[in-house]
């Protein structure tokens, strides 16, 4: 760990980056036109002492997560992301295994797209990072661990995963995402990160058995599906995806299918984050 350049490569980009392009004002008060260090424990999630320990070269190694969510905040480019793992001593993320940081190109749009949820996930269905409207619509589902990071490993072996669709809808949900991982694993043959996950979930799930021995496969592209919130009843919500060049990234955009829907995201936006219930939704378009 080279603690010193780290230090001086944290602060550089934090002072690269205008507030405005993360979603704080410019205001006349700043001493600098870069982020201050508590925005940047905030974007990440941390403690500022935290922030300012690794500033000052003063910190313990900081984890793989840790480092991929100051990648997140900062904006980083993958060139910048790769840098910043090999100054704190560890091995980037691989460009051939599981994305898990999302790009910084779709960071930013997540930033613009402001009260229209969005969210980025890899194209096994992990979620990498989310705008607040759809932490609001969907929960925050960036926090997972082990297979559970995974939408349709959460969707095959946890009841509660399926509360967010209506029981009409939940075998045609079901279908496609067992269909987008087949068109997945056709992509990534071989790889054994996708291998490992189809195992596990035959194991674990006799109707993701039932549903991937029918070798049904469509990349999903557009959909309309109906959310059932906890909080503000049923919306229907159109659901685009966008996917990078190479495939292994998704942008998904929501948006109200109709005026009831539309006037339930603005309730829900008065409502703000209050406690969501644990495991009650799930991201709906995966």
């Amino acid at each position: 760990m080279r603690r010193d350049q780290l230090a001086d490569f944290l602060r550089r980009r934090r002072e690269a980056i205008r507030p405005a392009e993360v979603g704080f004002p410019d205001g006349p008060r700043r001493r600098t036109t870069g982020l201050r260090r508590e925005e940047v424990a905030m974007l990440a999630g941390m403690s500022v002492d935290y922030v300012v320990r690794l500033e000052q070269g003063r910190s313990s190694q900081p984890s793989p997560q840790l480092l991929g969510a100051l990648a997140r905040a900062l904006r980083l480019s993958d060139d910048e992301r790769d840098h910043l793992f090999h100054l704190a001593g560890h091995r980037p993320p691989p460009a051939d295994g599981v994305a898990r940081v999302a790009r910084a190109g779709l960071i930013r749009m997540l930033d613009l797209l402001g009260d229209t949820p969005a969210l980025v996930s890899s194209d096994l269905g992990e979620v990498l990072a989310q705008n607040r409207a759809a932490v609001l619509l969907t929960g925050d589902h960036t926090g997972f661990t082990g297979d559970r990071r995974y939408v349709v490993y959460r969707w095959f072996t946890e009841p509660a995963a399926r509360a967010v669709s209506p029981p009409e809808d939940r075998e045609h949900h079901s279908r496609q995402l067992v269909a987008d991982l087949r068109a997945a694993a056709g992509r990534r043959s071989g790889d054994p990160a996708v291998d490992g996950l189809v195992d596990r979930l035959q194991a674990a799930s006799a109707d993701f058995r039932r549903l991937w021995a029918e070798h049904e496969v469509a990349v999903r592209r557009a959909a309309r599906k109906t959310l059932l919130h906890p909080r503000v009843g049923p919306l229907l919500m159109d659901c685009e995806t966008l996917v990078t060049p190479d495939q292994r990234q998704q942008l998904l955009v929501l948006t109200p299918a109709d005026a009831e829907t539309r006037e339930r995201l603005e309730l829900l936006r008065v409502l703000g984050i209050e406690e969501f219930p644990t495991g009650a939704t799930d991201t709906p378009a995966r």
